[in-house]
Formats: C-alpha cells, structure tokens, sequence
C-alpha cells in the first residue's frame, strides 16, 4: 500500500473527501487523518510517497508538523491554507514543504501537484522511506538540523545564504528556481538585496563544490529562467 499511499491530513471531512476522491481516480491510495500527531505516527508507520497537509489543524499547527516531520523524515509536504498570506507562504517553504496551495482550490489541480512532485523525485526515490540527510541529488547530504551539507562524503563551509542557497535547490533537485524565487526563499530578512546577489552566491558555491571535486558542476545555469541542481550530480 505504501507505494501509492498519499496522506491526508485535513480536519474538514468535505474538503478530505474531494481530494480522497481525486486521488483514487489517479490510481493513489488515499490515508486521511485529522490531527497532527496522527500524521506523524502515520509516517513512521505507512512511509506515504507524499503527504497533503492543512496548516489550521485542531491539535497542533501543521508548519509545526513539518518541522517535527523533517527531524525523521524527507517526505515531500504540500500545505493546504486558507490563507494566501505572502509571508506565510515562503515561511512554509522554508521549513521543509515542496509546495502550497490556497483554500478554495481544485482537487484535480492538486492532485497534477502531486504527480509533478513525484516525477522530480523519480521512480524509486519517495522521500517518506529516505533516511534523514538523504536526498535526491545522490552526491549531497542535507542535515538540516545541524544547518550542514555535505558534497561527496565532505562538509561543505558555507555562509548563512549560501547554505540557505544551496538548500532549496537540493531540495528541489531538477527543478529551475529564478533569481526572484531564489530571493523570496533564501534572502527573507533582506528585502533590498539585489538579484544579481543570487548570481554571486552561485558562483561562490560552484567555487567550493569545484575544491571538492575539480570537475563537478551541478549547478546548471537557464538562461533567462535560473538556476537549477542536477538530480543526476
């Protein structure tokens, strides 16, 4: 079941039902729980591929179920919020959610998140069974708690927005960021900070990735989109 298995975790019985509903059509097997202290014991014990997560639950908030969720588990997270709040959405992202979608929404559109979030990871590579520090690019460990990332078996020396740099992308293997989503996730206490800061910072860690491995370059360039992180690195 597992291998399908997408958790809910949504206190409103109509709003679970729709995305329940959309997502057995797509052949997923749906798990709906109420609480957030359900949602981490369905975790450790279901390892879903993907877990569907209403921040105003009754118990304890769902920002702070991911927070306790990213201590055992890589799971991807997309929130679910009825508010569309431009702080509230980046704060989301910063602690370990792939995505966010505001209430009302389309349970079909959800549902195309989904599958968007699993083909990024790939076949094989749902986070739920990943161990903490593993991610998807194979070559980058990612222990968030000590606020570390290590490249090819060595601790890589970053500065505050060069970890929180190098952190989005590798939770985001594959997928091209631009500098203003760059900006928004990484330089949030910087509003002033120029865009071309983010160009900066690229440079500076494909400098210390090159001092691991001479020829490693990970970080691709898009020209006039940004700047992704190659899940084959």
């Amino acid at each position: 079941m597992a291998e399908k298995t997408i958790l809910i975790v949504e206190d409103e019985a109509a709003i679970a039902d729709s995305i329940a509903f959309a997502l057995r059509k797509e052949g997923f097997e749906p798990l709906h729980v109420t609480l957030g202290e359900q949602a981490l014991v369905a975790v450790r014990e279901q390892a879903p591929l993907l877990v569907i997560l209403d921040v105003g639950l009754p118990d304890i908030s769902g920002l702070d179920v991911c927070r306790r969720l990213r201590q055992f588990s890589e799971v991807p997270v997309i929130f679910l919020t009825a508010r569309s709040d431009e702080v509230d959405r980046i704060v989301g992202l910063e602690i370990g959610a792939d995505d966010y979608v505001t209430k009302p929404f389309s349970p079909r559109e959800l549902v195309a998140r989904v599958r968007v979030i699993l083909r990024r990871l790939g076949p094989g590579q749902g986070a739920a069974s990943a161990a903490p520090g593993q991610s998807a690019v194979p070559r980058f460990e990612l222990r968030a708690l000590e606020a570390r990332i290590l490249f090819a078996g060595q601790t890589l020396d970053l500065t505050r927005y060069e970890y929180l740099l190098l952190k989005t992308l590798v939770e985001h293997p594959g997928h091209v960021m631009s500098r203003a989503q760059l900006m928004d996730r990484v330089w949030t206490d910087a509003p002033d900070t120029l865009d071309r800061t983010v160009d900066a910072h690229i440079k500076s860690l494909r400098a210390k990735l090159r001092a691991i491995d001479e020829n490693a370059d990970p970080i691709q360039t898009h020209r006039g989109m940004g700047y992704s992180l190659q899940p084959s690195a």
